[in-house]
Formats: C-alpha cells, sequence, structure tokens
C-alpha cells in the first residue's frame, strides 16, 4: 500500500490552499471537517451539499485536501480517518482559514436564502 504524502507546514502555501478549496465539494468537506472535533471517514461525506458523491471521486478529493496540506489522513483497516490541520495552518497563515470558512458560510447562507425564494415562487406560480 502506498504511504500518504502529507507536506509539511513549510511547505504548505495560500494557492496551494485556495486551489484545494475553489472545488464546491472540497470547500464544503473542510468545513465539515474544521467544525469537527473527531476525525471523520470518508464515508461521512457521501453526501455534500445536497449531492451524491462516489467514493472514488471523494477519493480524489480528499487528496486535494491532503497535498495541500488541510487535512491529515491516516489509514485505519479499509477506512481512512481525516483531520483538519488548522492550527498548523493557522501559525503560519494567521486569519487565512477563518476568512475563508466565514466567507464560505455567507455564501452558503445566500444559497440558501435564494433557493428558498425560488421554491417560493415556483409553489405561488403553481397555486
Amino acid at each position: 500500500m502506498r504511504p500518504l504524502i502529507h507536506p509539511s507546514i513549510e511547505d504548505i502555501t495560500v494557492e496551494g490552499i485556495l486551489h484545494a478549496l475553489a472545488d464546491p465539494v472540497r470547500v464544503a468537506i473542510y468545513a465539515e471537517l474544521a467544525s469537527s472535533a473527531c476525525a471523520n471517514t470518508c464515508s461521512n461525506f457521501l453526501q455534500v451539499s445536497d449531492r451524491s458523491i462516489p467514493k472514488s471521486t471523494l477519493s480524489q478529493h480528499f487528496r486535494a485536501l491532503r497535498e495541500a496540506g488541510l487535512v491529515r489522513s491516516e489509514r485505519s483497516g479499509v477506512e481512512m480517518h481525516n483531520t483538519a490541520r488548522c492550527d498548523e495552518v493557522e501559525k503560519r497563515f494567521p486569519g487565512l482559514l477563518a476568512a475563508i470558512m466565514n466567507a464560505h458560510r455567507i455564501q452558503s447562507a445566500d444559497c440558501a436564502r435564494a433557493a428558498k425564494r425560488q421554491q417560493a415562487t415556483v409553489r405561488k406560480k403553481a397555486g
């Protein structure tokens, strides 16, 4: 089995973080991991942002997050346990992840409100 590669904190770059979190599925996965008090398996994320994600696709998302230095993954039998490296990244780039996660929360709330407005409009037209 191939060893998992985790970049040292000195090798983590802003560009790598921004690239990894540019994907809406990855930013949703990372937000969940960052707010979790314990490690999560990949299978916890088969449903992300109301989308079903195939396991093979999830593996690629976790690889991108790991290579960017955002998560630490450990094999446990057939499962992979993932934790966010928030504290390490915060020491390297103070405030970066907090700003990104705050922007993600605002955007998610805006999208949820827009979806509710759209549903109300559809119901109004149907009724």
